[in-house]
């Protein structure tokens, strides 16, 4: 018994002894809960708020200097026009210049004004990098993130979303500048607002890319847009006026306004996908440009639109304001109908076990084609072709029951073929000729990239006028322009 009562004794101690075990543990998961509670309130108590309302301000300007900041909440309203915000940066709600450095870090940029970008940085020597942060414009003509006059900006995994007319979410104008972006998702609502507008020199990694009415992207003048593993989706279906009859998912163009320079245009993709849903999947206009697909998905949603339109449309000199194409093809498989119009040209590379499945001016023969297929690629045919000139080995053409004629002779299956390239002088191929530039499309109305009216004569931003950014009226721009509004 004396045996029983001691046991149970033991048993008792250690019982309350376990239970005080699990109180403490109870007490300290409590303090522990409580402390990441205070952490997250805390955390979020330190977000800043910087807000501006006036138009022709912004509420973040750096100068000529260096300056961070992270875990801000920038919101900005006020409204602005014409080439004082879209050039310079007036009204922009974060804006750097003056050989500025400007670091971002967890910000949240909200702007809902005409001409209102949102982080801008301008000219040669300014350098904004901008990371894990948010981005939301309202108003017309307000891009996400823009630079101009020379200025860098480097973006890494950010969320953009702009529903204005003429809004790209990364977008440039007059002058250009650098951008890299890497990850994050960029989506357009808005009609003349493509993902991408590029007058600069822009190379964006690993990210999501959706136009919901525009081009997904759009390349003007002598500028570059690479897209490395990238998803790219476009459904071009509104239009800004009437100088193009057709929809596309990347447009090469020059316009002739003076915002880009003339000369060569460059449009570069490996890996990632390109999915058009509208219209036709390239269309190179009034320029020259050189293309370059390397083992990237191409998906056409739309069964009579081409892989590649080479032609006149509203923009340049009439009779010289087609589109000169060189497109190479690596490791790609490429499907569809090109299309080359009397006053245009386009050389085909098809190289490292390339293959196209499509034909060349199935109507007739019109403008300038070369096709060189290297060995291992082939070429094969889904109607009857027209072609200038010819470069293969003997088992490179599958006829498949078509026609191919090669200058004015027909193709005879299973034979070599050694042709020329189309050659095309890059100084006279935009249609550059002096005077009265066109207008570009219209305002931001409609589906063609928006367009500016005026007498723009140069490549080059004219300089930046005294005091422009500093918080003070817009001033007056330089020149013969007259504060027409850009629209991109």
């Amino acid at each position: 018994m004396s045996g029983q009562m001691a046991t149970r004794r033991g048993f008792l101690t250690l019982s309350t002894a376990l239970a005080g075990m699990l109180v403490g543990c109870a007490q300290g998961a409590g303090s522990e809960k409580s402390q990441q509670s205070a952490t997250s309130a805390e955390t979020s108590a330190k977000r800043e708020s910087i807000s501006c309302t006036e138009g022709g301000k912004h509420a973040i300007e750096v100068s000529g200097e260096t300056k961070q900041y992270a875990a801000v909440d920038v919101t900005k309203s006020g409204d602005s026009d014409g080439d004082e915000a879209d050039f310079y940066g007036t009204n922009a709600a974060v804006f750097a210049t003056e050989k500025a450095t400007l670091d971002l870090d967890d910000v949240s940029v909200t702007t809902n004004g005409a001409h209102a970008n949102a982080v801008f940085s301008y000219g040669e020597g300014t350098t904004v990098n901008v990371r894990k942060s948010t981005i939301e414009t309202t108003g017309n003509c307000s891009g996400g993130i823009m630079v101009t006059g020379g200025g860098t900006l480097n973006a890494e995994d950010l969320t953009v979303h702009t529903t204005g007319n003429s809004s790209a979410t990364i977008r440039s104008d007059r002058g250009g500048g650098i951008q890299n972006v890497t990850g994050g998702s960029y989506l357009t609502e808005g009609v003349g607002s493509p993902a991408i507008y590029s007058t600069a020199e822009v190379h964006v990694k690993s990210a999501t890319l959706e136009s919901k009415a525009s081009q997904g992207v759009v390349v003007e003048g002598k500028n570059s847009a690479e897209l490395v593993d990238c998803t790219l989706t476009a459904s071009n279906t509104k239009k800004n006026g009437d100088k193009s009859s057709w929809y596309q998912a990347v447009m090469i163009y020059q316009s002739m306004s003076g915002d880009a320079a003339q000369g060569e245009a460059g449009f570069t993709v490996q890996g990632g996908s390109i999915t058009n849903e509208n219209g036709d999947l390239f269309f190179v206009n009034n320029t020259v440009a050189t293309i370059k697909l390397t083992n990237a998905k191409l998906t056409n949603n739309d069964a009579n639109g081409v892989l590649l339109r080479a032609a006149a449309a509203g923009w340049g000199k009439e009779g010289s304001n087609g589109g000169h194409v060189t497109l190479t093809a690596a490791k790609q498989e490429l499907a569809g109908t090109i299309v080359v119009d009397s006053v245009s040209s386009v050389n085909l590379y098809l190289t490292d076990g390339s293959t196209f499945r499509g034909a060349i001016n199935l109507e007739g023969a019109s403008g300038q084609e070369y096709v060189e297929v290297a060995d291992g690629c082939t070429w094969e045919l889904a109607a009857d072709s027209f072609v200038t000139s010819l470069t293969c080995g003997a088992d490179a053409i599958a006829l498949n029951g078509h026609t191919l004629t090669v200058g004015e002779s027909a193709y005879v299956a299973g034979t070599a073929s050694t042709g020329s390239p189309i050659v095309v002088e890059t100084t006279s191929s935009s249609g550059g000729q002096p005077g009265e530039p066109p207008e570009k499309p219209g305002g931001g109305s409609g589906g063609e990239p928006p367009e500016k009216p005026g007498g723009e004569s140069g490549g080059e931003p004219p300089a930046k006028p005294d005091g422009a950014g500093s918080g003070s009226e817009p001033p007056t721009k330089p020149g013969n322009d007259s504060g027409n509004t850009s629209t991109k």
